[in-house]
């Protein structure tokens, strides 16, 4: 039998990354699949790079030999993206964690791939900065470029492309390019930044990445409030919003998300209701006035029980509560998983695609729970499905479909945050139209010909 392209580059690759090529089963099953429900694919090799050099080199043994090459970080993306659906080389950035550069003040600094925001914030905590961009996973920021992340604090600061000040990029021939600077503006050239951030590695690789950093703010506070009805909390958020008050976190909880997470973080003195989780910034009496100003309005829409955490533990217990609230999903139904859609609308349509999607699930007797940044009109609603039911993951991605035709219907996007990968990729045309497609494909096709960057992803093929 002749060999195989793929061997001809793992043959190549461990002159130089000995072992750490491995073609072990259990560490190539580690990398077949992210947190999403498409079927594991394994890798012919998995490759743990330490250098933009490693990687540089092993990306152009893949080009030689037309092989593909699947960037991983930590596994926890949501819609396929490091699925290798072609075999070949996952390349696993997550030993790439050296924070290279934090440059106080321009309040910027210069990181690996592999660094979490975690990791970061703890390095910037006696520095007076920190990192704003908290998807609520343990995810790499890496990873978070790739996807354009966002999550929770992205109502005031932003999401990871208004954060993110340049790149350092693998192409797919290994050739390294570095993109935008240290400086807050610039009006030179194409946007390459731009181009990279959301291209879930299948126009290059990121190896560095320079951060724009935000000081820790004088005073935090957080609240939480409970709604009789989805439609109210709803309409909260919509004022709240449109007055201009700058939360720095608005978290919606439905009524079964709610139950869940009470049940499973042990909250006390919760009742399972439509809740909003809110997070304020500032001055001491900047974060008072907000304050007032919401539990006001909420009140006028039905809210309740307006509850101040002022104190850091409790505010990092509900926080936690927040973050954990995928798993107490899960949970609510023992034996179930769960498909997580990601659905964002202009915020004025946001109760017609919360509440309707809410509704239909019901009539088709899905059992889901919610959960939403919703001060971007951004939500989530998890459809838990029996996967010992033969039918129980495609009726869960009908739902899916049709949470997004109505966001579509709705002037929205069928994905806020969670990117394309292999679950959204039916919905890339229709939203953009195929004109837009075929300029997206051109630019795949001029900086990655031979395909073998992430394959299969954004496009059906």
């Amino acid at each position: 039998m002749a060999p195989r392209p793929v061997d001809a580059v793992i043959a190549a690759a461990r002159g130089f990354l000995g072992d750490r090529l491995t073609t072990n089963a259990a560490m190539r099953e580690q990398h077949a699949k992210g947190e999403d429900s498409s079927t594991p694919t394994l890798p012919d090799a998995v490759a743990f790079v330490e250098t933009t050099e490693e990687a540089s080199r092993l990306v152009a043994l893949c080009h030689q030999h037309e092989v593909p090459v699947v960037a991983f970080g930590a596994g926890t993306s949501l819609e396929g993206h490091v699925n290798p659906v072609r075999g070949g080389i996952s390349l696993d950035l997550s030993r790439m964690t050296a924070i290279l550069e934090v440059n106080e003040q321009d309040m910027d600094c210069l990181i690996e791939p592999g660094v979490t925001r975690q990791q970061l914030n703890e390095h910037l905590r006696d520095k007076g900065m920190f990192f704003p961009v908290d998807p609520g996973s343990h995810c790499t920021i890496g990873g978070m470029v790739a996807t354009r992340a966002s999550g929770t604090n992205a109502v005031r600061y932003g999401t990871i492309r208004e954060n993110t000040l340049g790149l350092e990029v693998v192409l797919a021939d290994g050739r390294v390019i570095a993109t935008g600077g240290r400086t807050r503006k610039a009006a030179n050239g194409y946007d390459l930044t731009r181009l990279f951030i959301g291209s879930e590695g299948t126009l290059g690789i990121v190896t560095k990445v320079r951060l724009r950093l935000h000081g820790i703010p004088e005073a935090m506070s957080s609240a939480v409030v409970q709604f009789a009805t989805l439609q109210g909390a709803v309409e909260s958020v919509i004022q709240v919003m449109q007055m201009g008050i700058p939360v720095a976190r608005i978290e919606l909880l439905d009524d079964d998300m709610m139950a869940a997470s009470i049940a499973y973080s042990k909250l006390e003195g919760y009742a399972p209701a439509t809740t909003l989780f809110l997070k304020f910034h500032g001055s001491e009496a900047g974060v008072a006035e907000q304050a007032a100003m919401v539990e006001a309005i909420t009140a006028e829409h039905g809210g309740t029980g307006f509850r101040w955490a002022t104190d850091a533990a409790e505010r990092n217990r509900l926080w936690k509560a927040r973050h954990d609230s995928y798993w107490a999903g899960c949970a609510a139904k023992p034996g179930h998983k769960a498909l997580t859609t990601d659905v964002c609308v202009p915020i004025s349509r946001l109760a017609e695609a919360l509440v309707g999607a809410k509704e239909e699930a019901k009539a088709l007797g899905h059992f889901t729970c919610i959960v939403g940044h919703v001060g971007d009109g951004n939500f989530h609603q998890m459809v838990l499905y029996d996967p010992a039911d033969p039918q129980g993951l495609e009726r869960a991605w009908d739902m899916d479909r049709r949470i997004v035709e109505r966001g579509l219907a709705l002037g929205g996007t069928c994905s806020g945050e969670h990117g394309i990968g292999l679950g959204k990729r039916e919905f890339l045309e229709r939203e953009h139209g195929a004109e837009a497609l075929a300029v997206m494909r051109g630019l795949k096709q001029t900086l990655d010909p031979k395909g073998i960057l992430n394959p299969g992803k954004m496009f059906r093929n």
